[in-house]
């Protein structure tokens, strides 16, 4: 394997990493936060929805992509 590739694989696998830690992290701790219920208990991920938190997850994991393909010279993106 190349030092791209395995660059590349880095990448991808702490972009995703991140998506889903940050989005837990907004189900949990910013909707209950922004409820006008001040008594809002946390939810899970199934009460959100599964579709949902993919929909949640995946633009965050394509922006930590898009951060880490720039800082590491990966050229996921294009110039």
């Amino acid at each position: 394997m190349s030092s791209l590739f395995v660059r590349r694989l880095i990448v991808w696998g702490v972009s995703i990493a991140l998506g889903v830690i940050i989005s837990l992290l907004i189900i949990w701790f910013a909707l209950p936060a922004l409820s006008p219920d001040p008594g809002e208990r946390p939810i899970g991920v199934m009460e959100y929805g599964i579709q949902y938190f993919l929909w949640t997850a995946g633009p965050l994991a394509l922006m930590f992509v898009t951060i880490l393909d720039h800082f590491m010279d990966t050229r996921i993106w294009p110039d």
